[in-house]
């Protein structure tokens, strides 16, 4: 809570936990910053970043940086994505940014074992990444049901009439068709 304050003073919005955009789309080239995903990810690298100063960064600098590195790679490719022009673009970042939040769950687990990051602070860490892999995972899934659903014909345009399908001659003889 205290952080959630801090954060809100400093400017930052923290999100409500809901996999949904303040805008109507989820792609197209809109600004990434509408997607509470996105918030999260990000309020994520701000909480990680000063805990991985300490002696983290002293004894393991490399895993220090790694973990920050895989961290802010999720909203990156968020970012990223958010600034295709195609949903089956945008659905490859999504899907990336869900490998580095599984990149960022092995990290602080290593981080754990080597005893640089205490008990509490992995489980806060784990339990935020969980909620942000979940929202990665549902908004993947609202992406591809927009992939698999033709967009709505628009009213007075000509389009093209829908034949039915039926397989070639040589492919029913291929496959042994008659």
């Amino acid at each position: 809570r205290e952080l959630r304050t801090a954060l809100k003073s400093n400017g930052l919005r923290v999100g409500d936990g809901e996999v949904t955009t303040r805008s109507h789309t989820l792609c197209g080239m809109h600004p990434f910053k509408r997607l509470v995903v996105w918030e999260k990810a990000h309020e994520l690298v701000l909480l990680l970043y000063p805990v991985t100063e300490g002696s983290m960064a002293r004894r393991f600098p490399s895993l220090a940086h790694q973990l920050r590195r895989s961290v802010a790679s999720i909203g990156a490719n968020l970012a990223q994505g958010s600034g295709h022009p195609s949903q089956a673009q945008f659905n490859r970042y999504i899907t990336l940014a869900l490998a580095s939040a599984r990149e960022s769950e092995y990290h602080l687990l290593l981080a754990r074992d080597l005893g640089v990051l205490e008990s509490r602070d992995y489980a806060v860490f784990e339990a935020r990444l969980g909620e942000i892999s979940g929202m990665l995972i549902g908004l993947r899934k609202r992406v591809m049901q927009r992939l698999e659903t033709p967009p709505p014909s628009v009213r007075g345009t000509r389009t093209t009439k829908r034949s039915s399908w039926k397989p070639s001659e040589a492919k029913r003889k291929r496959e042994g068709e008659p």
